[in-house]
């Protein structure tokens, strides 16, 4: 293998360019009163800056042999030796560096075109510097947009606003956002705002670029919507327009319906009026949550929270687009039991669960990966030989998986006097409707799980027997 000796490479490098007899061209930096002139040599600016390859050979030496001579007045001298030690050397050392002198280290590399010293100094200031780049939050984000090079600083930007919105929309002009900065940002499944905020701030950014128009829409002429919705084409497709409440259409959206497509503002309103209106494929789903303590679960997610939040508070129960709403959580749900961690047996489920209400139950199907499961708002019981409890807002319900909830089926009690069972060897059961027991004895795993109609509205799956992959069970509390 060959030796390699950089290190002696670099360092004869840089007395090259503290040499003052070879050069062949000068640079001028900065202005007045704060101006260099460096003197460096075009072979080593042309292989190692392509921009500055370009540069030079639309700058060529004139017919009288006098220097190249390059200008760069919003390169701060000080920033533009460390740039050149970089090119000659491919040293840079930052230790000594303030965070601000980083960043107009990573300008200037953006300037120029360099690369790999631009990608080193993103993932150094994110790394290092995070901090002074949110206190900072308005210049970093304007920069990294203004440019195609500073993906990095572009990611961690949004990534600050969608997680902090409420420091960038109340702190920050954020009407001078750039564009493509907005629409990334209203692109997140995660970030965390209501989505008639959302709407609400995307309206306040389209006003100030229309400084004519006021905020009062009722005022509007034909010409003035066009001009909004012009102005707005990237970031209307964008909203959640389905995730609000009939309320917030009703007064937020419903007076700039002009902005709306015609096809959508329909389907949006008959979403609200028509309990017989089906979503179509292409509607958003509701944006993500970062709610610390909601739940624990390795069965569902905060979509089916949600819903059955919905079902046991009566909301949009006949609405097929519930799921398309704003996620609704208002309860705490506790973790009692897991079957992959304290096992399937009836036993098991009645140590930990029995006494206590309003307890809802998910269960993972093997093989096929459909969630069932069922809310009973009264206790479970350990009878020895059986009894049937009486509930009348129990449910049972399934999905046909984690990630497919948009089209659950929903049973609720029609016979409340056998709405659940309790039996020691049963576990969750909700009559023959779902049915959880062993044959053998509550210390065994459960052996004979399957659904039949009797007590509730309708089936939640086929019947037959079904065996699980594991299932939980919570009790349901307010927050």
């Amino acid at each position: 293998m060959p030796r390699q000796f950089f290190s002696r490479l670099s360092q004869n490098y840089i007395e090259v360019l503290e040499d003052d007899k070879y050069y062949d061209i000068t640079i001028e930096v900065g202005e007045d009163p704060n101006v260099r002139i460096f003197r460096a040599h075009m072979i080593i600016l042309c292989y190692r800056s392509p921009f500055l390859r370009r540069t030079l050979s639309s700058n060529k030496k004139n017919d009288h042999g006098d220097l190249t001579h390059l200008r760069f007045p919003n390169i701060l001298p000080e920033i533009f030796q460390v740039i050149l030690k970089y090119i000659y050397g491919g040293i840079i050392s930052l230790e000594e560096q303030e965070p601000s002198e980083i960043f107009n280290i990573l300008i200037a590399a953006d300037q120029l075109h360099l690369q790999e010293l631009i990608d080193y100094l993103q993932e150094y200031l994110i790394e290092n510097n995070s901090k002074w780049m949110e206190q900072h939050f308005e210049l970093v984000n304007r920069v990294s947009f203004q440019s195609n090079c500073l993906l990095n600083l572009q990611q961690f930007c949004t990534n600050f606003m969608a997680k902090s919105p409420e420091k960038v929309f109340e702190s920050l002009d954020f009407t001078s956002l750039p564009e493509k900065s907005l629409v990334s940002l209203i692109r997140r499944d995660d970030l965390q705002m209501k989505e008639v905020e959302v709407f609400g701030y995307v309206l306040k950014w389209g006003l100030a670029q229309n400084q004519n128009l006021i905020s009062d829409s009722n005022s509007w002429t034909d010409n003035d919507f066009k001009a909004m919705k012009n102005t707005l084409q990237n970031c209307l497709p964008l909203i959640r327009f389905f995730s609000l409440s009939s309320e917030e259409f009703a007064q937020k959206v419903r007076p700039y319906k002009n902005l709306l497509n015609h096809n959508l503002y329909e389907e949006l309103l008959n979403s609200y009026l028509d309990p017989n209106s089906v979503p179509n494929d292409n509607i958003l789903l509701p944006r993500n949550r970062n709610l610390n303590g909601i739940m624990n679960s390795k069965i569902i997610n905060l979509n089916i929270v949600s819903l059955v939040s919905r079902w046991i508070d009566k909301i949009d129960i006949n609405s097929k687009f519930s799921y398309t709403r704003e996620l609704y959580l208002p309860y705490k749900f506790k973790l009692l039991l897991r079957g992959s961690r304290d096992g399937f047996t009836p036993k098991k489920f009645h140590t930990s669960c029995d006494n206590i209400p309003h307890t809802i139950i998910f269960i993972k199907v093997r093989d096929t990966g459909e969630i069932l499961g069922g809310y009973n708002p009264s206790i479970w019981k350990d009878s020895r030989y059986g009894e049937y409890g009486r509930t009348k807002d129990s449910f049972i319900f399934s999905f046909k998986s984690k990630d497919n909830f948009k089209d659950p089926i929903l049973s609720f009690v029609k016979n409340m006097d056998e709405a659940i069972f309790n039996c020691s060897d049963y576990g969750p059961t909700f009559d023959h409707d779902l049915l959880i027991c062993t044959k053998d004895d509550n210390s065994k795993d459960y052996n004979s799980n399957k659904c039949k109609q009797r007590s509730y509205e309708k089936m939640i799956r086929d019947a037959g027997k079904f065996f699980m992959e594991d299932y939980e069970v919570f009790q349901i509390m307010k927050e």
